[in-house]
């Protein structure tokens, strides 16, 4: 470990790893746990000497002041998708901009135009785990994680019926894109300017669900609430955080209950332990491992001085183990409060999508709770990508309870 000096000349201690090896991709923890203990605030000497924000408090304090650590300017390590985004999208926007644009996104979001989608959701879960119960061995990824989400948002946002077996490829190559420029955003540039493309393609023709939020979208954008030219960044902001954060947390929830059956136990004991299930779930694997923003003005920050033009990464999985807020921060305990979490984010720029992330996980937990009692896992395979964390693969076999359909 070295140390540099920002510009305001103040040293801070330098990690020379690759935050982006495979290795660590694959099983990040120990590297995060390593952060922390160097300190709040760690340059990146491999990834354009950007600073690490790995604790809890930093991160959230980062995120709570959105004027002095900017999403406008760009929100990940790719110089070039930082240019293209910066200013088109909710999530790499400030101030009113943000909050004109957030609006029109949030107004298909929020918890009453969801409620009516709970006893649809639950019934879809119910057909697909009694279907995987029946079959007793799966994969928790591809038949489980991938196949509720799919069957229910695409429709919900309006995507055309057209091209939708490209949406997890195009979804996990645009992740890829946060991170620093390597080899892995190298080969997502194809396939995001294919999604990109058809973005376009959807908004010209106009070739939506109707009545669906993308619907909802153009006709706002016809009635000039916003900018025609910004609906197919807009698509991409529907669509490519709502499949790969939810599958990635359904999948791990699995994961977890296979290796901690005494909590699976709690939860079928009492299913009113699966809101504070799932938030721990998040807590414990963050599907979103991290982004980035700008400082703006030369600032402090919980002591530590940072120079205006920083490129800070935030680090919200690091923060959800950090010891110094979280006992037992690598424990899976459903019985947590872990409400303070950061999987979602925090602040004006916190997960617009979080109601329906929530609405699915309840879901599925519930319905697992009724038909199954055990499960037992293979070797689980990591997907990498450079933002998400998530697996590629996870065998189950599950044992189902007395008076499960076989």
């Amino acid at each position: 470990m070295t140390t540099q000096t920002t510009n305001s000349n103040i040293e801070l201690p330098s990690w020379p790893h690759d935050l982006y090896s495979d290795e660590v991709l694959a099983d990040p923890w120990d590297t995060f746990r390593a952060l922390r203990d160097i300190g709040p605030a760690v340059r990146l000497a491999k990834h354009e000497d950007a600073v690490a924000l790995p604790r809890y408090a930093e991160v959230r304090a980062a995120l709570a002041d959105p004027k002095t650590f900017a999403s406008g300017r760009g929100v990940t390590l790719n110089p070039m998708l930082n240019e293209f985004a910066a200013g088109s999208t909710v999530l790499m926007t400030d101030g009113e901009q943000h909050r004109q644009l957030r609006a029109v996104l949030m107004k298909r979001l929020t918890p009453r135009y969801l409620r009516p989608l709970a006893e649809a959701m639950q019934v879809a879960a119910d057909a697909l785990v009694d279907e995987l119960v029946e079959r007793g061995s799966f994969d928790a990824v591809q038949d489980l994680a991938v196949a509720l989400p799919t069957s229910i948002v695409p429709d919900l946002i309006g995507w055309p019926r057209k091209q939708r077996e490209n949406l997890l490829p195009w979804a996990a190559a645009t992740f890829n894109l946060f991170g620093p420029p390597n080899d892995r955003s190298a080969e997502a540039m194809p396939l995001f300017a294919a999604l990109n493309e058809f973005a376009h393609q959807i908004v010209d023709s106009g070739d939506v669900l109707p009545g669906s939020i993308v619907d909802d979208l153009l006709a706002a954008a016809h009635r000039g609430e916003l900018p025609i030219e910004q609906c197919p960044m807009f698509l991409l902001d529907y669509m490519t955080p709502s499949l790969d954060t939810t599958i990635s947390a359904l999948s791990s929830a699995v994961q977890l209950f296979a290796r901690h059956p005494e909590q699976w136990d709690l939860v079928r004991a009492d299913t009113s332990l699966i809101p504070s299930a799932f938030n721990e779930i998040v807590r414990l694997t963050s599907p979103v491992t991290h982004f980035t923003r700008e400082v703006t003005v030369d600032t402090e920050l919980c002591g530590i001085p940072l120079s205006a033009g920083t490129r800070v990464l935030v680090m919200f999985a690091s923060a959800n183990r950090d010891e110094r807020k979280w006992e037992r921060p690598n424990d899976f305990d459903v019985t947590r409060d872990a409400t303070e979490m950061l999987g979602f984010g925090f602040g004006v720029h916190g997960c617009a999508g979080q109601g329906l992330a929530r609405l699915e996980g309840h879901a599925l937990l519930e319905s697992l709770a009724k038909r199954v009692t055990r499960f037992e896992a293979g070797e689980a395979q990591p997907a990498l990508n450079n933002t998400i964390h998530a697996l590629a693969s996870l065998p189950i076999t599950v044992c189902p309870a007395a008076g499960s359909r076989k």
